[in-house]
């Protein structure tokens, strides 16, 4: 792993760092916040997800999350949303399109070439990751709960509900609730993995929950005036959990968009609300 950069925030560290990935064939970039609780003893751990055409610092630069990690003792690790081309490495890429390619991972293992030999999101942010934070940082690997934004929402959902004994709270801010049917999924979805819609049903939080996939507790946040509003279709995610014991607090947030400016104003609830569960 090497340092890029860290700086010192509400006590603790604000770190930036890469390291060379095996399940995506390149280098990777990566934010980890450590708060001053660290120095004395193991901390819980959320890893927050962004969304389309960001990296690991929209959220680090933007998200104020910082405050609210320290308070409660809680590290915040943000990966990087794909894969992406560095010294000898090529990736695949669409640049002129901002709904696939780098910056749009949607944290799934492709299968498609050839997308497969890079955009393994699923597997960095489940296995090679993990793995690196537990040796690298003072984690508490037990105590683990996930976030994220839109895209990162949808990741967020889908790996919960997929590791539901890993986690102990998931939570999304605008999350892609049924990518399967959305405008701004459908095209990479079968870019990397297959025209058969059967495949995509494991990166579909839907279609997860149709087909058995349970976990406990959720909360969403979406803004009411989000202009992706119909895209993100938080009403597929309440309907859906309707005849299931999942715990789901869909929240409905008047007047906030898709930005920053919304994800910040309730990152403070989200933190406090997992740090309920994990501490």
């Amino acid at each position: 792993m090497k340092t890029i950069s860290t700086a010192k925030s509400h006590g603790g560290v604000q770190g930036v760092y890469s390291h060379t990935s095996s399940v995506n064939n390149c280098d990777m970039t990566f934010a980890v916040f450590v708060p001053p609780q660290a120095k004395d003893k193991p901390c819980p751990v959320i890893w927050y997800l962004s969304g389309l055409t960001c990296t690991h610092a929209n959220v680090m630069d933007k998200g104020e999350y910082r405050a609210a990690a320290a308070e409660h003792g809680i590290i915040i690790v943000c990966p990087d949303t794909s894969p992406r081309s560095s010294d000898g490495v090529d990736v695949p890429d669409e640049p002129d399109n901002w709904q696939f390619g780098c910056g749009a991972g949607f944290y799934l293992d492709a299968s498609e070439a050839p997308f497969d030999t890079h955009y393994n999101m699923y597997s960095y942010v489940t296995a090679e990751l993990p793995k690196l934070i537990a040796t690298e940082f003072n984690v508490d690997m037990s105590r683990q709960s996930i976030f994220g934004h839109s895209m990162g929402g949808h990741g967020a959902l889908t790996i919960a509900l997929k590791n539901p004994d890993r986690f102990k709270s998931c939570s999304a801010f605008a999350p892609i609730c049924n990518p399967s049917t959305a405008d701004w999924s459908v095209g990479a979805l079968e870019k990397y993995l297959g025209a058969d819609k059967q495949a995509w049903r494991n990166y579909d939080a839907k279609s997860l929950i149709e087909d058995g996939a349970n976990f406990s507790p959720i909360l969403c946040d979406q803004g009411d005036g989000d202009n992706f509003l119909k895209m993100c279709d938080p009403q597929a995610l309440i309907d859906v959990v309707k005849d299931t014991d999942i715990d789901l607090t869909s929240r409905n947030q008047e007047g906030y968009d898709h930005s920053y400016f919304f994800i910040s104003s309730f990152m403070a609830e989200h933190i406090a609300w997992h740090a309920g569960k994990l501490n």
